[in-house]
C-alpha cells in the first residue's frame, strides 16, 4: 500500500522540497530543472505544466518526453537504498531523481552529475 501512495503523490508536492533542500545548501532552482530535463526530457514549459496540473509521480515519469539513457549510469545509496538494486521501475526513477538532487546538495559539479565528465 505504501508503494502505491508515492505514486500518487503528486510531483508538484515533492518539487519544492527539492528546490529547497538545493537552495539550503547554495545551489539554484535552476540546477535542479536542469538536473529534471537530463533525466527526463521535460523542458521548462512541460515541467510548468506538469507542475500546474499536479501530475503524479507514476505519470510525470511515464509520460517523460526523453528519458534519458545515461539514467543507467546512477548509482549509490539513497534513503538506505542502493538505487541501481530497485526493481520497480517507477520507484527506480524517483530514487535516481532523489538521488541526483542530494548529490547537487552535496555540491558536486553539475557535469559529474549529469554523467557528463
Amino acid at each position: 500500500m505504501a508503494r502505491h501512495r508515492i505514486y500518487a503523490t503528486s510531483f508538484a508536492s515533492v518539487y519544492p522540497h527539492y528546490v529547497a533542500k538545493a537552495e539550503r545548501k547554495g545551489r539554484t532552482k535552476q540546477e535542479v530543472d536542469e538536473i529534471i530535463a537530463w533525466l527526463t526530457g521535460y523542458g521548462p514549459a512541460e515541467l510548468e505544466a506538469v507542475l500546474v496540473a499536479k501530475t503524479d509521480f507514476e505519470t510525470f515519469f511515464a509520460e517523460a518526453p526523453k528519458p534519458n539513457p545515461a539514467r543507467d549510469k546512477v548509482t549509490g545509496v539513497i534513503c538506505g537504498v542502493r538505487v541501481e538494486e530497485v526493481e520497480e521501475p517507477t520507484m527506480r526513477e524517483i530514487r535516481i531523481l532523489d538521488k541526483l538532487v542530494d548529490e547537487l546538495a552535496r555540491g558536486k559539479a553539475m557535469e559529474k552529475i549529469l554523467r557528463t565528465a
